[in-house]
């Protein structure tokens, strides 16, 4: 236990070491705003000049305090042109895009190697990761750290960070993803798009393959009965996030869905069952308005 501990002492160092400032990093006096600061390093000026465009120069000269991951020019560089002056072209990706580079609040070197993520002001987390002596943002080395400004902090990284897309509601997440062409035909001819694009929701999402299972019949009875086939896809919708990390916890019990009857789960030989034969394959598709987990059958109420 001792020898762990020692171990882990041992990374924390190291990473602390890397992340330590240089000797011109701190200023005891004569602090200027981050915007400044970055202008008067040398280093920043393609940053600089994109904060301009951006319109974000104002919110940090006299906004914040904010921990700012500021790219290089060499680490713009590595950007290809075209993608450089597409977003000097869009401003509101732009401004995306140098958000995403921003924490709120000061977090210093020895407060970074202590996380392993940190939400920015694009509203997307970046990713932290110690690996021996260095620091990793994402897929960017922290390179130098802890220069002091008025209203936050400066920390050099390698490489541009780009923002993950963003998220879209259930029913274009689930279009998007392609193997669900006939649940969002039966969503709309239910008029249940809107409602799922609305609120927080969990859908259990039988895929094309699980729809093809279902007797042509049935499927004909549902497409003209309205309100028996909105009964039946609200079977599959629960309110609320339900991750999988919760579902898991639920085993043996039964959980409420839109439609008002329950559904039983079900884990077994690391796999999660609804109403006892029906798989899950995958989890956790995340959307801006909830979760999808997809299903290998479709579900039918008992009544």
């Amino acid at each position: 236990m001792r020898k762990s501990i020692l171990m882990l002492a041992a990374v924390v160092v190291a990473a602390v070491a890397v992340l330590a400032p240089a000797a011109t990093a701190r200023t005891a006096a004569g602090e200027t705003d981050l915007v400044t600061t970055a202008v008067n390093a040398g280093q920043f000026t393609t940053l600089a000049s994109l904060l301009t465009a951006a319109g974000l120069v104002d919110t940090l000269k006299t906004g914040g305090p904010y921990t700012v991951l500021a790219p290089t020019d060499a680490a713009f560089a590595k950007v290809p042109k075209a993608t450089l002056d597409a977003l000097a072209a869009d401003p509101a990706k732009l401004k995306a895009v140098l958000l995403y580079h921003v924490i709120a609040g000061k977090v210093p070197a020895s407060e970074v190697v202590k996380l392993t993520s940190a939400k920015t002001l694009n509203g997307a987390d970046v990713s932290i990761k110690v690996q021996g002596s260095n620091v990793l943002i994402n897929n960017a080395n922290v390179t130098a750290t802890d220069i002091m400004a008025t209203n936050g902090i400066i920390h050099v990284i390698d490489t541009v960070l780009l923002p993950p897309a963003p998220l879209k509601d259930i029913v274009a997440t689930a279009v998007g993803a392609g193997q669900f062409k006939t649940l969002a035909a039966l969503l709309t001819k239910a008029k249940l798009v809107t409602t799922l694009q609305g609120g927080t929701w969990t859908v259990f999402a039988p895929t094309d393959a699980a729809f093809a299972k279902v007797p042509k019949a049935t499927l004909a009875k549902l497409g003209k009965n309205p309100a028996l086939l909105k009964k039946v896809l609200l079977y599959h919708v629960v309110k609320g996030a339900v991750p999988a990390s919760t579902v898991v916890t639920l085993n043996g019990k039964s959980v409420k869905t839109a439609a008002g009857a329950s559904v039983t789960i079900k884990v077994a030989g690391g796999n999660v069952f609804l109403n006892g034969s029906t798989k899950v394959t995958k989890t956790d598709i995340k959307a801006s308005n909830g979760i999808i987990h997809v299903i290998d059958k479709v579900l039918i109420p008992a009544s």
